[in-house]
C-alpha cells in the first residue's frame, strides 16, 4: 500500500515536473525563503499531491517547490509536517519517500531549535553530526517493503561525513560560523521545562527540536545521504530561562536563513 502510494504521488509530481531532483530539501519554521533563490519550474500544493498530508504549522506554506538550485534540480519542501499536528510518523515522512521515487539520492534537511550549548548563541547554525529520538515512535515499525529499503538500516553514520565536509568548508570560504553537534528530537508541541533541558543536555543533546529525526531515519533507510541544517532560534538554558514566543523565533530564523541560503545553494553546486 506504502509503496503503491508513493508512486502515485511521484506520478502525479513528474506530469507537472518530469525532472529527476539531486537532492530533496525540506525547510523548517521560518526558513521558507530559500525558495526565492531557486528558478522555479513549478509550485505544487500538497493538496494537489496524491496522499500528502497538509501542514498547519505556522509559516509551512505547504507547496513542493521544483526547479534549480545552483544549477541542480532540486524539490523542496516550502514547510514539512510535525508528530504534534496530529499525524503518524508514517506520513510525516512520506514526502522523503516521494523525493527518493523522482531521482534524489541526498536530503538536506533545515529546523529551527532550541540551543541548550552554554558556548553557542542565538542565530547560529549547527551542521547535525548526530541525533538522539525521544519521539517515541519511529516511522519504520511495521511490515518492512524491501523495495523502499531493508530491515535494519544502519545508523552510525546517518548524516553523511562527506556532506558534513563540504558544509564546513562552504561555510569556511563564505565566512559563515558553524558549530557541529547533536540534535535530540522530542514530540512538542509544548516547550521544556527546565528540568527537561537538563535531562536533555546531560544526555549529550547540544539543540532540542520537533522534526528532522523522522525524515532522517526515513532518507537512511531509503540510502539517501543527508545534511543537516538546525538554526538555533533560542536559547534553553535551564539556569538563565525565560519564556519565548513564535514571533521572536521566526524572527530569529528569518535572520539567520541569509546564511542558510547561502550555505545550502553552495553545497547544492558542488555535490
Amino acid at each position: 500500500m506504502l509503496y503503491d502510494h508513493i508512486q502515485e504521488a511521484a506520478t502525479a509530481i513528474r506530469a507537472k515536473w518530469p525532472h529527476a531532483p539531486t537532492a530533496g530539501i525540506i525547510l523548517g519554521t521560518g526558513l521558507g525563503k530559500l525558495t526565492e533563490d531557486i528558478q522555479v519550474d513549478v509550485a505544487i500544493p500538497y493538496g494537489e499531491i496524491p496522499h500528502f498530508p497538509t501542514s498547519t504549522a505556522p509559516t509551512h506554506k505547504g507547496q513542493l517547490v521544483c526547479g534549480t538550485l545552483g544549477g541542480k534540480k532540486v524539490a523542496v519542501m516550502e514547510g514539512r509536517f510535525h508528530f504534534y499536528e496530529g499525524w503518524s510518523l508514517q506520513q510525516v515522512t512520506f514526502p522523503v519517500r516521494v523525493m527518493k521515487a523522482l531521482g534524489a539520492n541526498a536530503l538536506i534537511v533545515s529546523n529551527a531549535c532550541g540551543g541548550m550549548n552554554p558556548q553557542w548563541d542565538k542565530g547560529d547554525l549547527m551542521l547535525i553530526e548526530d541525533h538522539i529520538n525521544l519521539l517515541g515512535d519511529n516511522p519504520l515499525i511495521g511490515p518492512n517493503d524491501d523495495r523502499l529499503g531493508e530491515r535494519f538500516p544502519d545508523m552510525c553514520n546517518c548524516y553523511d561525513r562527506e556532506l558534513l565536509k563540504l558544509g564546513h568548508r562552504v561555510a569556511l570560504e563564505e565566512k559563515i560560523v558553524t558549530r557541529q553537534g547533536v540534535f535530540v528530537a522530542v514530540s512538542g508541541p509544548n516547550l521544556e521545562t527546565r528540568a527537561e533541558y537538563r535531562f536533555l543536555r546531560m544526555i549529550g543533546a547540544d539543540v532540542v527540536g520537533m522534526s528532522t529525526v523522522p525524515e532522517v531515519i526515513v532518507a537512511v533507510h531509503a540510502k539517501m545521504r543527508v545534511l543537516g541544517v538546525s538554526v538555533i532560534t533560542d536559547m534553553c538554558l535551564p539556569d538563565a530561562l525565560h519564556p519565548v514566543s513564535l514571533p521572536e523565533i521566526v524572527a530569529t530564523a528569518n535572520e539567520a536563513e541569509k546564511k542558510l541560503r547561502v550555505l545550502v545553494r553552495r553545497v547544492i553546486a558542488e555535490m
